[in-house]
């Protein structure tokens, strides 16, 4: 998807490993591919659009941004958020809390819409991390409003997108209040398994897998120790392994039931 004028960088901020925030420069990189010729588009988890609709969308798009792992793609209280599709690479949405613990809410893998909330308030109220390398179409916030006036049906999508992201939250809830520590960690395996299967990302029973076991314990309300003792106990009980980075699901009914998580993921959905 090709690139329109680029507005002046604003700075995005990357975590050190103690917590403290950096400032970083993102990267322009290439200019990416025309939006009609998007690999997402041609995956069938997402809807077709019609040429008009992807013009539009391109018209929209101001900028293809390449940024590492760990990079700020959202800082909590960033008062200039742009509203982006995640291209490639995977992230996550999480809050603050002042003494610097941190809840992952939720992860975002390739398609997703990323920024909505931010971009529709005054100040972004969480933060979103690059979880390993991405790149991301840029929307300029400003333009949100263009999607109603003069595209209703896409501005439905954009809602309804925004709908999704949070019943993903409410899960992430429901486990934090209600699963135990093994039914949390199946749960979100499982989870994440099923959307990237509809992205085409697993082989052979497995896919990338780039969650530490902080970023899980994070995500999942446990202590480092309990995530860890629990993930262990899961491996050698034969739910899954892992190796190079991989994660491989042995037993995806076993999984599913011990999450007590039994939809699939909703396809075909919008693309933006």
């Amino acid at each position: 998807m090709e690139n329109a004028t680029v507005p002046p960088w604003h700075p995005l901020r990357s975590r050190r490993t103690d917590g403290t925030m950096t400032e970083s420069a993102p990267s322009n990189g290439r200019n990416g591919v025309p939006c009609m010729a998007c690999p997402l588009r041609a995956k069938r988890t997402f809807k077709d659009k019609s040429d008009d609709e992807i013009r539009f969308i391109q018209s929209m798009k101001i900028e293809h941004r390449h940024l590492p792992a760990g990079a700020d793609i959202i800082h909590p209280g960033q008062e200039d958020a742009e509203l982006y599709t995640l291209f490639s690479g995977w992230a996550f949405r999480y809050q603050l809390l002042p003494d610097g613990r941190r809840q992952i809410l939720n992860f975002l893998l390739p398609g997703d819409l990323v920024g909505l909330q931010a971009s529709l308030l005054s100040a972004a109220q969480h933060g979103i991390e690059a979880l390993t390398e991405v790149e991301l179409c840029v929307f300029p916030r400003k333009r949100v409003w263009d999607l109603f006036v003069h595209m209703p049906a896409m501005a439905y999508e954009v809602a309804w997108l925004g709908s999704r992201e949070e019943s993903l939250i409410d899960q992430n809830l429901t486990s934090v209040g209600q699963r135990n520590a093994g039914e949390r960690i199946a749960a979100l395996v499982i989870s994440l398994y099923r959307r990237a299967e509809t992205l085409g990302l697993v082989s052979d029973g497995g896919f990338r897998f780039p969650l530490s076991q902080q970023q899980l314990a994070d995500a999942l309300g446990l202590s480092l120790v309990h995530t860890s003792k629990t993930w262990s106990r899961l491996r050698k009980a034969g739910l899954f392994a892992t190796s190079d980075g991989r994660l491989t699901l042995l037993n995806p009914r076993l999984t599913s039931r011990m999450a007590l998580l039994y939809e699939r993921e909703v396809a075909p959905r919008p693309l933006i």
